[in-house]
């Protein structure tokens, strides 16, 4: 895995620093997001890819022996009883590399979190020009 110093622009980018085998598993999470939001745009954020609807979805990236996911603290909150079999904090959760990725569950924080941002999206006042 070459994670050099080289700053990445795309997710295409970051994927390609890795071994094949992780290769596969972000190119299938990311594959995941997209069906779970489909309106969702990609970009690059802290360095690691992110999707971006209404406000930021949700971050992940690879690291060795896990994969960090980042649905925000209150994607984590929702789920917290799914997600008790992984180590997970206020705003991430690190699925195990080695163990069967939870692709179902991922879908249903990913889609929770695209409704929360909508939810917030139609409450935010216009700004006055």
């Amino acid at each position: 895995m070459d994670l050099s110093s080289k700053t990445v622009t795309t997710i295409d980018e970051y994927i390609s620093r890795f071994d094949e085998n992780t290769q596969k598993l972000l190119q299938d999470i990311r594959q995941c997001i997209r069906e779970a939001a489909p309106g969702a745009e990609e970009k690059i954020s802290y360095q690691m890819p992110t999707f971006v609807l209404n406000g930021n979805l949700v971050h992940f990236a690879a690291y060795s022996g896990h994969i960090g996911f980042y649905p925000a603290p209150s994607g984590i909150e929702a789920f917290k009883d799914r997600l008790s079999e992984y180590k997970w904090a206020k705003g991430s959760v690190q699925f195990p590399i080695h163990k069967p990725m939870p692709f179902d569950l991922i879908s249903e924080i990913v889609r929770f979190r695209a409704e929360e941002n909508e939810v917030k999206s139609k409450n935010i006042p216009k700004r006055k020009k």
